[in-house]
């Protein structure tokens, strides 16, 4: 069995700060980790390598630094690490990446093997989107199924995977054929320490560093800049407040319901009369 997990290196985001003229992100001497829902998805493919036997390859798409993370995975027991790295790769959005990821695991297909199984985190820290997962999944042709929240049942021979998926109003046990993508929630199950043998293979292991062309990307214009059609015109926090929450107690024997909707009507005076007029029109 072989399986693909796909990561990213982003900046803590616990340290990120956002400059007061220009409003970007300020990376300079901010730390990186692996995306914390990768994590999730990377201990998962290992679990199910340890038990039913196979290899675990990590990718992810980024600059020769982004090297650092993928070290770290194969220190928590990955198998194999590839680094998509190229200039024409800067400033992709989502569509461009995971036209970069899919094009990457074709070619990882090719060259150690065709994977069972893609397993993604649900959305990184940095972009929020949720959507590189799906559109490799899209790409590849693959089942996809998201917001994964534990792999109930794996069965190899009949190539099968039943999952607990996170919906509204309760969970969903979906049960797929291979192969497909597995995009993990957070808080899944809880990432091993790496041993002081992973540690030491890692620090000798080859990261395979694989260019556009490398890669097997023939389009260029499918990638980087060219290839995103959505652009980030700026970043920026959002202004304080100036006027502070108010605390609303239930008066004594009353209901808080009650307290809160008077307080709203309080704020706002003209709200009654509109949606007594609102109700009128139906």
């Amino acid at each position: 069995m072989h399986i693909v997990v796909c990561i990213k290196q982003v900046p803590d985001s616990a340290q990120i700060r956002v400059h007061p003229v220009t409003n970007t992100i300020m990376r300079q001497g901010v730390p990186t980790i692996i995306n914390p829902y990768d994590l999730f998805a990377l201990e998962e493919a290992m679990r199910l390598r340890d038990k039913f036997g196979g290899e675990v390859t990590v990718l992810t798409m980024g600059p020769p630094s982004a090297e650092d993370s993928l070290r770290k995975a194969l220190t928590f027991g990955a198998d194999r690490a590839v680094l998509l790295t190229d200039r024409f790769f800067a400033g992709s959005d989502t569509l461009a990446t995971s036209f970069a990821l899919a094009t990457a695991i074709t070619k990882i297909g090719e060259t150690y093997g065709v994977p069972d199984l893609v397993f993604t985190g649900k959305q990184t820290i940095d972009g929020d989107t949720a959507q590189v997962g799906p559109g490799i999944a899209k790409r590849l042709g693959l089942i996809q199924v998201t917001y994964v929240a534990k792999v109930a049942d794996f069965d190899p021979a009949a190539r099968t995977i039943t999952l607990e998926r996170r919906a509204e109003g309760g969970t969903q046990v979906l049960k797929s054929k291979l192969p497909c993508l597995v995009a993990m929630l957070e808080a899944t199950n809880e990432i091993r320490r790496g041993s002081m043998e992973n540690a030491l293979r890692a620090a000798r292991a080859e990261v395979v560093k694989w260019s556009a062309k490398d890669a097997g990307v023939q389009d260029m214009s499918k990638c980087g800049l060219k290839g995103s059609p959505t652009i980030v015109k700026r970043v920026f926090a959002p202004s304080a407040r100036a006027e502070k929450a108010k605390f609303i107690e239930a008066p004594e024997g009353g209901n808080l319901a009650d307290a809160l909707i008077a307080e709203v009507f309080a704020r706002q005076p003209n709200l009654e009369a509109d949606l007594t007029a609102l109700a009128r029109g139906f």
